[in-house]
């Protein structure tokens, strides 16, 4: 009796292979559109501690460094290796020209969206969805995938470089969800294979960012959801699944430790209480849901006050509780209503909980996943309630949202620019306040940067940085003697304010009183023993005065701490030759050429030590 063939599988409505390539199309299309003109933005905020001074990044022959990532407080690329090697590969491209780094960005978002809309598309052509939603697979999800790429919310993780964190996770979150679906849809073949890739992927998303470590609890709540319907279940059909995605943790865990708390930014014990982080996330959390539903005013720093009092956000406190006890509630009664809920809470969970951040306590970019699920259900109810006349009302939603993103991204054209949107916005937020002041001064607009200036001294007296940048911006008013004056408050305040002690010694070593000068130097490379160019003025002071052997000293540490840069090493050069001791001279002059064979300084201070060098040997 010959062997029965297997039934063939009911035709996946709204699966046509050029219909779904022309969706794909429609995205790519769609994020083109809104962030071509976010390609020329210059690095702004923490681009510079992360990309401009990330000295890892310049070196991709050494993958140690580059996946070790830079040990500087505060930088996002801290115990990121993926992250990290994807600027060290911008880098080796075409070194710090931003346009390349918001290529990728771009590119990384395109990716993403194409990810979310075959997350969709699967998900409602499960069994388990088939019925009611197959027709309204491929529109649902071309709809949510469009939306959620062009609306406005998402531009500081495309527009800010460094925030390619959250684009890079978000990405690999994505498509470790979507690799699930595929190996583990009971329709498709290569289960295997997606499961290796599933698993691959969610491993590479612990190495971009911390919020990865959800990705296995989010997929366990989806297999009891949609799949297996009792998480029993899902244990025992997936278990080897489950365990390795899990798995994942081991290293996440090693990189966290490795991190010292993102620089001494993240935990507790820092100045900021779990309470007060709390409450300022019931702040955060209805500004986040505010701004999903009408996307303005967007702000690239909200500064780093927090909520003192319930009081304060009571009302927002309970909106809060009350979708959080309704997230519980439908998990149990409506699975699917609360898989979105979670999907929203379990993400900002590891930054907007009771965990401080204490840099930054409220975040656009935060909302950069969660946003998929409020946009997702959105798109399915219109799909279903209007049938084919969603179309023109999520086609004009996108189109309103696009727009909204290229004039946000106008914002981004110059640094001036975005600092001067986000003090109006936020006047109460000092470091953009800081900021706007050195930008107008870079502008050269000096008169208004005073002006600022002392507006903010006279409201923040006690603040070392606002002292510190209007001594910087009056001694380029050429108001030397009061931009002491506000150094030496700054240092008052914050002894360990590393600028502050480093620009007063500059002030007497520019008037020749190096003795004076080196106790400011000091007290700089103290407080910032990386502070390169304070060590190399300090050892000038100490040449100067005499204290030759001192000075070579502190030449070579300087040299320690930054051994790619010439600069300790023609210093220390042009001390040795003014020491007569030339020999030694050349050879550091030789060693920063190595370095830098461009550099024009040390090749011809080498010339010129080699001809005294000759004419030494002719005279004997």
């Amino acid at each position: 009796m010959p062997a029965r063939s297997a039934p063939p599988s009911p035709p996946r409505s709204g699966s046509s292979r050029g219909r779904i390539l022309l969706g794909a199309g429609l995205i790519v299309a769609a994020v083109v559109a809104v962030y071509t003109n976010s390609l020329h933005a210059p690095f702004v905020f923490d681009d510079l501690p992360g990309i401009v001074e990330n000295q890892t990044i310049r070196h991709l022959g050494d993958l140690r460094t580059v996946l070790a990532a830079p040990s500087n407080v505060g930088s996002s690329a801290n115990s990121r290796p993926l992250f990290n090697l994807s600027l060290a590969l911008n880098y080796a491209a075409g070194g710090l020209n931003p346009t390349g780094y918001h290529a990728v960005n771009l590119a990384l978002h395109a990716l993403a969206a194409l990810a979310l809309f075959g997350l969709v598309r699967r998900t409602l052509l499960l069994p388990s969805f088939q019925p009611r939603w197959g027709t309204l697979a491929l529109p649902v999800a071309l709809g949510s995938a469009l939306l959620w790429a062009v609306h406005p919310l998402q531009t500081e993780t495309v527009t800010c470089v460094i925030q390619r964190t959250e684009g890079l996770v978000g990405l690999i979150y994505l498509f470790t969800c979507y690799g699930f679906v595929r190996a583990t849809d009971p329709t498709a073949n290569g289960s295997a294979r997606w499961k290796s890739i599933t698993v691959a992927a969610c491993f590479l998303g612990v190495l971009s960012k911390e919020v990865m470590a959800t990705a296995p609890v989010l997929l366990m709540l989806f297999d009891r959801t949609f799949l297996a319907g009792t998480f029993r279940e899902a244990w025992r059909q997936r278990r080897g699944l489950h365990l390795a995605l899990f798995a994942s943790w081991i290293p996440l865990t090693g990189l966290i430790l490795g991190s010292g708390g993102r620089g001494g930014t993240v935990g507790f014990g820092l100045g900021v209480s779990s309470i007060d982080y709390l409450l300022t996330q019931c702040k955060a959390i209805g500004l986040y849901l505010r701004l999903s539903f009408w996307p303005h005013p967007l702000v690239l720093d909200y500064g780093t006050d927090v909520v003192s009092g319930p009081g304060a956000v009571w009302l927002q406190g309970l909106l809060l509780l009350t979708l959080l006890a309704g997230t519980s509630w439908a998990l149990r009664h409506r699975p699917v209503a609360g898989f979105l809920g979670a999907w929203f809470f379990v993400i900002l969970a590891p930054s907007s909980s009771f965990v401080p951040l204490q840099t930054q306590t409220i975040a656009e970019h935060r909302m950069y996943l969660p946003l998929a699920a409020l946009v997702v259900p959105l798109t399915a109810w219109l799909c279903l309630a209007l049938g084919r006349r969603a179309r023109a009302v999520l086609a004009i939603a996108v189109v309103g949202a696009g727009l909204a993103t290229i004039e946000r991204n106008l914002d981004y054209r110059s640094t001036l620019a975005i600092w001067e949107d986000t003090a109006l916005k936020v006047p109460e937020n000092v470091r953009a306040n800081i900021n706007l002041v050195l930008e107008l001064m870079a502008a050269g607009r000096l008169d208004e940067a005073v002006r600022r200036g002392e507006a903010l001294v006279a409201t923040f007296p006690d603040y070392s940085e606002i002292h510190l940048n209007h001594g910087t911006v009056l001694f380029a008013a050429g108001r030397e003697d009061e931009s002491a004056g506000e150094y030496r408050a700054a240092a008052r305040l914050d002894p360990k304010n590393a600028e502050a002690h480093y620009n007063l010694g500059n002030i007497k070593a520019r008037v020749g009183q190096f003795t004076e000068a080196q106790p400011h130097y000091e007290a700089a490379v103290q407080a910032k023993p990386g502070h390169i160019a304070a060590r190399m003025n300090l050892a000038l002071s100490l040449a100067k005065t005499g204290h030759l052997p001192e000075a070579l000293a502190q030449f070579q540490e300087a040299r320690r701490r930054a051994p790619e840069n010439p600069e300790p090493l023609i210093r220390m050069g042009n001390v040795l030759g003014e020491a007569s001791q030339f020999e030694q001279a050349a050879q550091a002059f030789e060693e920063a050429l190595k370095l830098d064979p461009g550099n024009a300084s040390a090749a011809a201070n080498l010339a010129q030590v080699r001809r005294i060098l000759q004419q030494r040997a002719g005279a004997r």
